[in-house]
């Protein structure tokens, strides 16, 4: 069942219809003590951000092992606030372009690239310095355009214990696949703003109603928009004062990318990079509660390269 077929199938929409490793790697736990079904995390560092993107995907076969010739692809990053790639308010745009581009040469027929932002939009995408990256690929098949409001649509959320009805953006929706690609960074409200978090940007309406039991909202929103793939970009990391940032102290180099078809992995794993473990997260508990994933690092095969 592709993905358009899978929401079709689980989700009722209110309003509208959705249309049909190059590097050696040291696995830290053998990989015959997990399952078929464990989850892989793959961590990896470098200075080569794109080198970077190829090193992460490797060990899981590949972006060929996800996008097939001729899928549409949503690559959903933050791009969130009027703040240059050095503030790590936004995801880095040489992440972004990298991964962009890894998707067009496994024969993507479409990728869009977008975020509903918290500062002005066409700030955001200028400062972030994405949309320009994107437009350095010069391939008509990519789209880096500003949220249309008129595309979003309310979805019921079957499996929402403490929201059961949003509006999302259609293009995430019929996608048919979906990459996110959120960067690290301290919430003043959540803690982290890691990949859970990062569905925000897909999401319609009055945005500061989730604030109430957000946790668990967002964990909800998530079974409406699950990634395909995450891949968190914490080549440099907000530390403090975010999650807009803004003071060059508060960002720490790190030079690491993790990337899983699990994103309560991904965010289980992360989150111990800023010193927390994943049941501190009450976002990170509610998903793996809500059945999206394992938070146990101890239940994750996790490959560093």
């Amino acid at each position: 069942m592709n993905r358009r077929d899978f929401i079709r199938k689980s989700i009722c929409v209110t309003a509208g219809s959705i249309a049909a490793g190059k590097a050696s790697r040291l696995i830290q736990t053998p990989v015959s003590a997990f399952p078929d079904s464990t989850p892989v995390l793959v961590v990896a560092t470098g200075t080569d951000y794109p080198g970077l993107v190829t090193d992460a995907l490797g060990p899981l076969g590949g972006m060929g092992a996800f996008v097939k010739p001729g899928y549409r692809v949503v690559v959903k990053p933050n791009i969130g606030w009027n703040r240059a790639p050095e503030y790590a308010a936004n995801t880095h745009p040489e992440i972004v372009r990298a991964v962009v581009e890894q998707v067009l040469k496994a024969g993507a027929s479409r990728v869009a690239v977008f975020d509903r932002t918290c500062n002005e939009e066409r700030l955001c995408y200028h400062q972030s310095g994405i949309k320009a990256a994107i437009e350095t690929l010069k391939d008509s098949r990519v789209s880096c355009d500003y949220i249309d409001n008129r595309k979003f649509v309310e979805v019921d959320i079957p499996m929402g214990k403490s929201i059961q009805k949003w509006e999302f953006y259609r293009e995430a929706l019929e996608a048919d696949l979906y990459i996110n690609v959120p960067v690290a960074k301290q919430h003043g409200l959540t803690k982290l703003s890691l990949g859970l978090k990062n569905v925000m940007g897909v999401l319609g309406g009055s945005r500061g109603k989730i604030h109430h039991a957000i946790g668990q909202r967002l964990a909800d929103l998530n079974t409406i928009i699950r990634p395909d793939l995450t891949i968190i970009d914490a080549t440099r990391m907000l530390l403090r004062n975010g999650p807009a940032g803004g003071n060059l102290e508060d960002v720490r180099i790190r030079n690491t990318l993790t990337a899983s078809a699990d994103i309560v992995a991904s965010d289980a794993y992360v989150s111990t990079l800023f010193g927390y473990q994943p049941e501190d997260l009450d976002t990170t508990v509610a998903a793996h509660r809500s059945g999206l994933g394992e938070m146990q690092l101890d239940r994750i095969k996790i490959v560093t390269v």
